[in-house]
């Protein structure tokens, strides 16, 4: 069966059209704040975006697929993330689908390193995480439902720190296979490799935090 059109690193973006925002956008306000502008890095097909717009915010949205971008309302830029410089500050800035846990160090620091050069002096990066302990607990099998797409987990080996897994996604009679490798971090360590500092959990599970730009001087 003909997946759809596949991003690069192996996103069906007809998976993404059906997976429901969730909680993800509340989160996200609660911790931005009323009217916040914010720079959302690895947007997808405007999942998280719409809503955010819906609840008032200026938001910039980001990706590095253009089959993505196609489905997102809105300002939108396409772009690999780590090589973003847009040369304005916001409010706040985005970092989820667990991007920060991706497998190459030299992948994290250029997240990281354009989400706090876009920060402003008293500006938020969110993230959503895998924890330590999710590497642990993860098994083959495991799954559940997003709104209409059946989800479950397959193959998962571990390697160190790293996890490689694949996730397949279904939905009344199609079927998608996506192969993922993550990596477990050592938070205090990646934030201050990036100038960052820790700032507040924003979930009650610890999946989702906030970070500050450390302050000079």
């Amino acid at each position: 069966m003909d997946p759809g059109p596949v991003t690069a690193d192996g996103c069906a973006v007809d998976v993404y059209l059906l997976l429901p925002p969730g909680g993800e956008p509340g989160i996200v306000h609660a911790a931005a704040g009323p009217g916040a502008s914010i720079l959302e890095l690895g947007c997808g097909t405007g999942r998280v975006t719409h809503p955010l717009l819906a609840l008032g915010h200026d938001v910039v949205a980001v990706d590095d697929s253009a089959a993505m971008l196609a489905h997102v309302r809105g300002e939108t830029v396409h772009a690999r993330i780590g090589d973003l410089d847009l040369g304005r500050e916001f409010d706040a800035v985005l970092l989820g689908s667990h991007l920060i846990n991706t497998a190459r160090d030299d992948d994290r620091h250029a997240l990281l390193a354009a989400a706090r050069r876009h920060l402003g002096p008293a500006g938020r990066l969110i993230v959503e995480w895998h924890p330590p302990e999710w590497f642990d607990a993860v098994r083959t099998g495991q799954g559940g439902r997003l709104g209409e797409v059946g989800v479950e987990l397959a193959d998962v080996v571990r390697d160190g720190d790293l996890l490689s897994a694949r996730v397949r996604y279904s939905a009344g009679s199609r079927h998608w296979d996506q192969e993922f490798t993550c990596c477990r971090i050592d938070l205090d360590v990646v934030l201050t490799s990036a100038d960052l500092i820790f700032d507040a959990w924003l979930s009650a599970d610890r999946t989702w935090f906030a970070a500050r730009a450390r302050r000079r001087g």
